[in-house]
């Protein structure tokens, strides 16, 4: 048999074998490198299945030096999709669930193996015990281009040592987002973000990378105080070719946005927190996120009830209560204004404890504020003598703007 006979089998079994993986449900992915064709600077191609309006199709990730760009196919196309690309690489690999099929080319033959996937097999292993359905699962493809200029990842799209609890957190982060996401009930194609105090934009750009990918057309923008930091940001944007991502130096009281439909503000200290929340609810955001910190506003005010003033006569309990009923009375307030809310544990933030999320969507039933969560509201205050809680005041028109806290 001719090199070139034995080359075109090698190929044809690698394409059954791709083939077979998709009617198996056994995929997981296809790496095409080491591609010499007309597309310049483009080093690799990996797509995987992914659901898109509850379809299945194959997204495609264009790896070039540069930036990354996604394109989705339909399933029917993957198989003439990938032969087109097969031509223009010297390497590609399939990755099953249980196997590993590699196809290597030169000038005069194609090779063809064949390996167990212990990676996956041992990580499938270890997600059964744990009563998982699959090995774990990132939300934030560690190969997008954008890590790489934010310092997560290096040129070889490895994460960083000391960069690994940030990419938990951007993460976990993306993955609540993603959870919260399929809750919202006014949810179309088109999604306008803002970010109240986005900093270096580790999450803005996972964010904006993760809807994108989703099939989504995100407006993001992030509002950040630092110049320095909006000037860096605008350059990782256009190194990414982020097209509709954007960053606006000031904050809450200077970024006034018409529409929005998911609001975010992750450690606005204080009283910002509440102006922000506040902007989600009067512009009818079906998803607000917040991650509240210093919690000045109640101390003060707070008197200790009767029987609560052993407890609370320690400076760091009555801390923690002062925390504790800020945010209740603003988890509160959104439940009466409209909104699915909860309170829960967000993994550890970068350089503080504050891990603290109140994450709420948007009912679609609202007609009227609920008086009797107001009512409840009420019994607080008067429980420990509160008079003035910016968020209330701020839902009450009420509200003094020369009062605003500052971001930390």
């Amino acid at each position: 048999m001719s090199q070139l006979a034995s080359s075109f089998i090698q190929e044809q079994q690698f394409l059954d074998a791709f083939q077979q993986a998709i009617e198996k449900q056994s995929f997981d992915r296809i790496i095409l490198s080491q591609y010499k064709g007309e597309l310049e600077h483009l080093e690799k191609i990996t797509l995987r299945v992914i659901l898109l309006q509850d379809q299945p199709v194959l997204s495609a990730l264009y790896r070039y030096k540069t930036q990354d760009v996604t394109k989705n196919y339909p399933l029917a196309e993957a198989q003439q999709l990938i032969q087109d690309l097969l031509a223009h690489c010297k390497q590609a690999n399939i990755l099953t669930h249980t196997e590993e099929l590699q196809l290597k080319k030169n000038k005069k033959k194609a090779m063809l193996t064949v390996t167990k996937n212990q990676a996956v097999a041992k990580a499938q292993t270890l997600e059964q015990q744990q009563g998982h359905d699959r090995a774990k699962h990132r939300y934030v493809d560690q190969d997008s281009y954008f890590l790489q200029p934010l310092g997560i990842t290096d040129n070889k799209a490895q994460i960083i040592p000391s960069m690994a609890r940030k990419w938990k957190q951007i993460n976990k982060f993306v993955e609540i987002f993603s959870g919260a996401l399929d809750q919202i009930t006014a949810q179309e194609h088109t999604l306008r973000v803002v970010d109240f105090g986005s900093g270096k934009g580790y999450l803005t750009f996972a964010l904006y990378d993760y809807l994108a990918k989703q099939g989504q057309t995100p407006f993001v923008t992030g509002v950040e105080l630092n110049p320095k930091m909006v000037e860096f940001c605008q350059k990782v944007v256009q190194a990414s070719q982020f097209t509709q991502l954007d960053f606006f130096q000031g904050d809450v009281r200077t970024y006034q946005p018409e529409h929005l439909d998911v609001m975010i503000a992750l450690h606005a200290c204080d009283v910002a927190t509440d102006f922000a929340i506040h902007t989600g609810i009067r512009l009818n955001a079906q998803m607000i996120m917040c991650a509240p910190c210093c919690h000045k506003e109640l101390r003060p005010q707070m008197q200790s009830p009767t029987v609560l003033k052993p407890m609370l006569q320690f400076g760091i309990h009555a801390g923690q209560q002062a925390e504790m009923l800020t945010d209740t009375i603003r988890a509160l307030l959104l439940k009466a204004y409209g909104y699915e809310t909860k309170v829960f544990e967000f993994v550890a933030l970068e350089h503080t404890s504050k891990n603290k999320m109140i994450l709420a969507t948007k009912r679609q039933n609202f007609e009227a504020p609920d008086q009797a969560v107001l009512a409840q509201i009420v019994a607080l205050k008067q429980m420990y003598g509160i008079q003035k809680h910016s968020l209330e005041l701020l839902l009450n028109h009420q509200w003094d703007q020369q009062d605003i806290g500052e971001k930390c």
